[in-house]
């Protein structure tokens, strides 16, 4: 019974030693491989931030230009609360929007937010889409095994 106990833990670590050299040896960590052919991921966005909205922009463009994704990714971005200010034609986000959205990334607004904070739809940009409500659309997203990205 002692040999068995020894030798039990004897093979235990063994397989922790391996593991232990594998993990801090960065040469050979080459990162997450895609094995799908498609990939989503929705972007949520609820701060009028600028430091907060350019980050996220940057994260969108920076996820479609991965080469282990390109191709192979489909974006949105779902807005709500203090986010609605990305998409204010007042602000300065017009042309950053606008090519996210040419490179096939949907650009989505909370109706919800739209209505409780009485913002004129002339106010926003014409060129994004409507969800009756973010939570919704975050939740069947969800359901629908979309990545959930909160950058």
């Amino acid at each position: 019974m002692k040999n068995y106990l020894l030798l039990a833990i004897g093979f235990v670590l063994l397989i922790c030693s391996k593991q232990a050299t594998a993990q801090t040896d960065p040469a050979s960590f080459t990162g997450a491989q895609p094995k799908l052919d498609h990939y989503d991921a929705l972007y949520v966005l609820n701060s009028g931030d600028d430091k907060k909205i350019h980050g996220i922009i940057r994260n969108m463009n920076n996820a479609l230009e991965d080469p282990r994704l390109k191709g192979k990714l489909h974006i949105e971005l779902i807005v709500f609360g203090d986010g609605v200010a990305v998409y204010m034609k007042s602000g300065s986000y017009e042309q950053a929007l606008k090519d996210l959205q040419a490179k096939g990334v949907v650009l989505a607004e909370c109706s919800n937010t739209v209505r409780e904070r009485k913002i004129d739809k002339n106010d926003l940009f014409d060129f994004i889409s409507y969800v009756p409500s973010a939570n919704g659309e975050i939740i069947l997203r969800h359901y629908e095994g979309w990545a959930e990205v909160h950058p």
